[in-house]
């Protein structure tokens, strides 16, 4: 679509008119839009809440899957930064259920709370599934030992079936036959 001279100078002049909150109050009131939508945020801990607590999450976590890419790094960002933002949500219930009388208003917060913590788990499950199949490709990749590498590099080689020997002990009777279409002794006809 192609804008006119015209409509370009409008532009310009309107995006003049939106810079943002002016005032310390407007910019303290959009500080923390970004946490609300999304697992990258510009401050995943807040200033209530302990630092430590956040470090310890992200070493166990660690510990659990050891990410050996970048790529299973982010994943493991995002198991972190899911369980760190569901431990927020469920405080959030809690001061719903403290500080907000029962009605309309505490009816739509919980709402948007469950609708948090369904994305959040959601993310959670998710990154795990990635993590586990970017871990299983890449020891899929991983270099097998030599001996194994000499088997896989070798064709198989087709080998008739041999026929099924009976076990030592068995001795088939005089006089039959194996049956052509069971294999099977047959029996004389007793009639």
């Amino acid at each position: 679509m192609l804008v006119s001279g015209k409509q370009q100078e409008a532009n310009r002049k309107n995006a003049q008119h939106s810079t943002g909150p002016a005032t310390p109050a407007g910019k303290a009131a959009i500080r923390f839009n970004a946490l609300t939508y999304g697992l990258r945020t510009r401050a995943s801990i807040l200033p209530d809440e302990n630092a430590a607590d956040y470090s310890q999450l992200w070493d166990e976590l660690e510990a659990d899957w050891q990410p050996k890419t970048r790529t299973e790094r982010c994943y493991l960002e995002s198991m972190v930064t899911s369980q760190w933002l569901l431990k927020r949500v469920a405080e959030s219930e809690q001061k719903i259920y403290l500080y907000i009388n029962f009605g309309e208003q505490q009816c739509k917060m919980l709402a948007y709370v469950a609708k948090q913590r369904a994305q959040l788990e959601r993310s959670f499950r998710t990154a795990i599934a990635d993590m586990k199949q970017s871990q299983k490709e890449r020891n899929a990749q991983r270099p097998q030992p030599l001996e194994q590498a000499e088997k896989a590099a070798q064709p198989p080689a087709h080998q008739p079936a041999e026929p099924q020997t009976p076990p030592p002990g068995y001795v088939m009777s005089e006089g039959t036959q194996p049956h052509p279409v069971f294999c099977a002794p047959s029996a004389p006809d007793s009639r």
